[in-house]
């Protein structure tokens, strides 16, 4: 398996958007009500950075920031990606730790939401030093999400 990290771009998102995870899918849906590659488009350009994870050359996952605050400089991060990311974990949680470290070089906190019902995502995301909140009803469909952060 060879994996490389490129920066994003709107090809990406054809590949990806059809076969995003299910709870990818379930989780943009109700917070925006968006589907899958309206979903990556907005996050691609609501971004300074984003990149495509590519495993043997066919991308897999799109990840990114976007500042939400300038004057407290407050970094949205999100990742959106296929069930390949299941078959990698290794890769996946080793480069996720090293761009966690690098994104917050450059914002003094993050913040984002992550649907309840996405018990790996709540997971990987306390596992990289995220604190959760408690869940409460947010976004298009008023679920339960939670909010994440981080602080410098």
């Amino acid at each position: 398996m060879s994996a490389r990290i490129i920066p994003a771009s709107v090809k990406h998102v054809e590949v990806i958007a059809p076969r995003m995870r299910e709870a990818d899918k379930d989780e943009v849906f109700a917070a925006v009500g968006r589907g899958p590659a309206s979903a990556l488009l907005h996050s691609l350009r609501c971004s300074d950075l984003a990149y495509t994870v590519e495993y043997d050359g066919r991308p897999e996952l799109m990840f990114g920031c976007g500042t939400t605050n300038m004057i407290a400089n407050v970094g949205a991060p999100w990742a959106l990606g296929t069930d390949a990311i299941d078959d990698h974990p290794t890769h996946f949680l080793r480069g996720s730790l090293f761009w966690v470290r690098e994104v917050r070089k450059r914002y003094a906190s993050l913040l984002n939401v992550v649907d309840d019902r996405n018990e790996a995502s709540k997971r990987w995301l306390e596992w990289l030093g995220f604190t959760l909140s408690e869940p409460q009803p947010y976004g298009y469909e008023q679920r339960p999400f939670r909010i994440f952060e981080m602080k410098a």
